[in-house]
């Protein structure tokens, strides 16, 4: 399964995190798709985004792409919230943003997984 893994796969990887990040923040500003630009937004960032997951879903885990996609993501559009929309978090939701982001460096450093 890990045969192939190349920097490409975490460039894709890595652009599809931020193209989520990116659709997710105009998702927020979309007044539920009444708004036509952060509408437009969201649906291509998400098609990106998606397209870009194609790519290292081929070489690694399922499992595995979308806990690095997923978490990354929760963290990413966390700190967009907080310092761009001032949506400020409790100290029990930071620690589990923590232990979020404490998963996916596990993932990524000691998992045969992902294929060093």
């Amino acid at each position: 399964m890990t045969a192939g893994i190349t920097l490409a796969t975490y460039l894709f990887l890595g652009a599809a995190i931020v193209s989520e990040v990116i659709a997710t923040s105009a998702l927020a500003r979309s007044d539920n798709f009444t708004r036509l630009v952060p509408s437009i937004i969201t649906v291509l960032g998400y098609a990106v985004s998606f397209w870009c997951l194609s790519f290292p879903i081929k070489v690694l885990p399922t499992g595995v792409v979308y806990a690095i996609w997923s978490g990354a993501g929760i963290v990413l559009i966390t700190m967009v919230a907080w310092f761009v929309f001032d949506q400020k978090l409790d100290l029990p939701a930071l620690i589990g943003l923590a232990l979020i982001l404490a998963g996916v460096i596990v993932i990524n450093v000691f998992s045969k997984s992902v294929g060093h």
